[in-house]
């Protein structure tokens, strides 16, 4: 399938990414996406104030973790690359990107709960298993942070093999 093939934007609401990654419970909060091409997009995610990760951080005060916030954005740029990005559709079947490195990150401003965060995404190819993710990421217009990771594919029954021998 060539990028001609692919009908883009393509939208994916909260159920859609759900069905495409393994992620439940207090750490999936992606809302929707955008796939604006193979290898840009836009998420919106969200954390309410009664997320167990939320509460823990920092009682009184909350703020969502800056690991949050690249936890969310591997996520979205998984979701966007199985889902828009021809080159992912060759690779094995039930293939995941799992995080492989946390490459350069700057956060500028904390994050509240039930703010909307925006995630605008940009990838590129590094070698045939390995994907390089950037992100500008705001709330209202404002730069919250700077992310810069490496996602890394890897057949899912290779990763429930080995968390099974842990």
């Amino acid at each position: 399938m060539s990028d001609g093939d692919y009908q883009y934007p393509i939208q994916l609401q909260r159920g859609d990414i759900e069905q495409l990654l393994p992620h439940r419970g207090a750490i999936f909060v992606c809302r929707h996406l955008t796939i604006e091409g193979p290898h840009q997009f836009h998420g919106v995610a969200s954390w309410p104030n009664d997320n167990a990760v939320i509460q823990g951080h920092f009682p009184g005060m909350p703020i969502v973790p800056g690991v949050m916030l690249i936890e969310s954005m591997a996520q979205f740029a998984g979701a966007g690359l199985l889902v828009g990005d021809p080159y992912v559709k060759t690779l094995p079947q039930d293939s995941v990107g799992v995080l492989a490195a946390v490459r350069n990150c700057w956060f500028k401003q904390p994050v509240l709960p039930e703010q909307d965060v925006e995630f605008f995404i940009q990838c590129r190819q590094m070698a045939p298993l390995l994907v390089q993710v950037s992100a500008r990421v705001k709330v209202a217009e404002q730069d919250v942070a700077k992310l810069e990771i490496a996602l890394a594919y890897a057949p899912r029954e290779q990763l429930q093999a080995a968390a099974a021998t842990n």
